[in-house]
């Protein structure tokens, strides 16, 4: 645990709600309900949602897989709050409002996710740029002259010995217990399942828990093709890290596939070869050819857990992220449908009512919702992964912008993969309602802040769109206008400027980009500010569980 931790363990009690001993009672007890109304705001800026799932085409075996997919799920969120902050019990125990603990428990932290990463614990410091994966009075020099062979591995701490050294710490070592335990309830669950393919994944995902090596079981998750039930589990992503972008953080979802709307959509992925061709860039940076064994499948998930539970609540996934796995095998791209559609339905079309111009309105669809979010998974898979001039891969040349410029460079290519298909009448409905949509997920996007790779990717993508006419504002209603040809015009210029960002692996020039364009305007933050007047939720937090599902441990 760090140390200014432990100084806040001692002191938030009395710096967080006027309890200090010069304080008169009736100047503490207001600054208390100050404090307690400003907490409760920000709950209200999320809605519950109920997660849950027709069960009853599932067997009975499947029936008893859930709670044990679940109870290992659970035990993500510890990790990821170590991840993040440190221990948590140190913190909570501290907080004596209700409001407090819970908006903490949804931001596994004192730092709002929602308001870029600002602390709303008063007597809180900003968030350290590497969370917990580092020692937090490390410098990005002492980190680079480190001899350490592991040390910009995924999967390891940096910590000081006794001496002050920098060492390395696995997560595996460091999370010894845990790991094992959640280990063990994957091969229970293992144990009850009779698709071979997801059988033979537990199983190899239990051993990467213990050992840090994820490739087989990213492999095995990727030959799954009948499985009803499906758990994504370890950590994945490296968004937390804002220091160089290398540390995965923990997570876990619970899944239960739908197999119809899976079906209508696996026919895109074959379309990858053609589509990367087709890119507006030139042809050095698209030489690389995507796997096809790529799919697309819809689910419902039934359990969020970590990285992915915390803060603005992840719709679609595409995995794995390993490099030499993508360019072997493709990726899954699995689509949230129920979460999906529970965000459209409370926070998307309230939206479009009020930052949409009324003609335009009747263009924001589900539909359309979800084939944007779908495309920008399905884009991952576009463009190229290795730098054309030999700095590696464009991960490792882009270091900690590499994940904003990649969510980028995914908006914008699933939007030109939806015109494209749309064009050759592989992809129905009208492209105005594409576009329009599209515009009304940036406004949803970027009220979780500027701070995350989405929201950067988010705000680059409206400021540069503004700057080539792809929607206009009415300065009397306030509501924004789509050009769609602009829009179009707009789409692959961004696409190629990305393409070629990434192709080049300039990081300095991605950092321009991200510094310049990556900023919320004050006139958009007053139309942001009109979306919470109007009491449309930021997002969603869940009822989430085995007593939800009907189902008993």
């Amino acid at each position: 645990m760090k140390s200014h931790h432990i100084l806040l363990a001692s002191a938030l009690a009395a710096a967080s709600f006027g309890c200090s001993s010069n304080t008169t009672e009736g100047t503490a007890s207001t600054t208390e309900a100050v404090a307690t109304d400003s907490l409760q705001q920000k709950l209200d800026t999320y809605t519950t949602v109920r997660l849950t799932s027709d069960l009853s085409k599932l067997g009975e075996k499947e029936k008893q897989m859930l709670p044990l997919l679940i109870e290992a799920s659970d035990i993500m969120n510890k990790l990821f709050w170590y991840e993040a902050y440190g221990k948590s019990d140190s913190l909570l125990a501290t907080l004596d409002s209700e409001a407090a603990k819970q908006y903490t428990k949804i931001n596994y932290g004192p730092w709002d996710r929602l308001n870029n990463n600002e602390p709303f614990i008063p007597g809180v410091g900003p968030k350290p740029e590497g969370a917990n994966f580092y020692p937090e009075n490390m410098t990005k020099e002492e980190f680079e002259q480190a001899s350490l062979t592991d040390k910009a591995s995924q999967y390891t701490f940096l910590r000081r010995d006794e001496n002050g050294k920098l060492v390395t710490v696995p997560y595996h070592v460091q999370f010894k217990e845990e790991v094992q335990r959640a280990a063990d309830l994957l091969r229970q669950a293992a144990g009850l399942a009779e698709d071979p393919g997801l059988k033979k994944y537990l199983n190899l995902r239990a051993e990467a828990l213990l050992t840090d090596n994820y490739q087989p079981s990213d492999l095995a998750w990727m030959d799954m093709k009948n499985n009803r039930l499906d758990i994504v589990i370890g950590p994945i992503e490296t968004y937390e890290d804002k220091l160089f972008g290398y540390k995965a953080a923990h997570e876990a979802y619970v899944l239960v596939k739908d197999m119809e709307w899976s079906e209508r959509l696996s026919k895109y992925a074959a379309f990858l070869p053609e589509l990367q061709r087709g890119l507006p860039v030139a042809a050095k940076y698209k030489k690389e050819t995507p796997g096809t064994d790529s799919d697309l499948n819809a689910y419902d998930v039934v359990y969020y857990a970590g990285d992915s539970n915390a803060g603005s609540k992840t719709i679609a996934i595409n995995l794995p992220n390993d490099e030499e796995v993508q360019l072997k095998r493709g990726t899954r791209r699995l689509q949230l449908k129920n979460a999906m559609k529970a965000k459209f339905d409370k926070i998307m079309e309230p939206i479009a009512e009020e930052l949409i111009v009324e003609d335009q309105q009747q263009y924001v669809t589900f539909d359309a919702f979800f084939a944007n979010t779908m495309f920008h998974e399905v884009a991952h898979g576009l463009g190229i992964k290795n730098t054309v001039n030999n700095k590696g891969t464009v991960r490792e040349a882009l270091k900690e912008h590499a994940s904003a410029l990649e969510e980028g460079k995914a908006d914008i290519l699933g939007l030109y993969m939806i015109t494209q298909l749309n064009e050759k009448g592989e992809l129905e409905g009208d492209l105005k309602e594409y576009y329009t949509t599209f515009l009304a997920g940036i406004f949803r996007s970027v009220r979780f802040g500027a701070a995350s790779a989405h929201g950067k990717a988010n705000m680059v993508r409206f400021n540069f769109f503004k700057e080539n006419g792809a929607f206009e504002r009415d300065e009397q209603t306030g509501k924004y206008r789509v050009n769609y040809q602009k829009m179009r015009e707009a789409m692959n210029k961004l696409s190629e400027k990305i393409l070629t960002l990434q192709g080049e692996g300039d990081y300095a020039g991605v950092g321009t980009l991200l510094n310049e364009q990556g900023q919320i305007s004050p006139q958009l933050q007053a139309d942001l500010d009109r979306l919470s007047e109007a009491n449309i939720p930021v997002d969603i937090v869940f009822e989430q569980g085995t007593d939800v599902l009907g189902l008993s441990k």
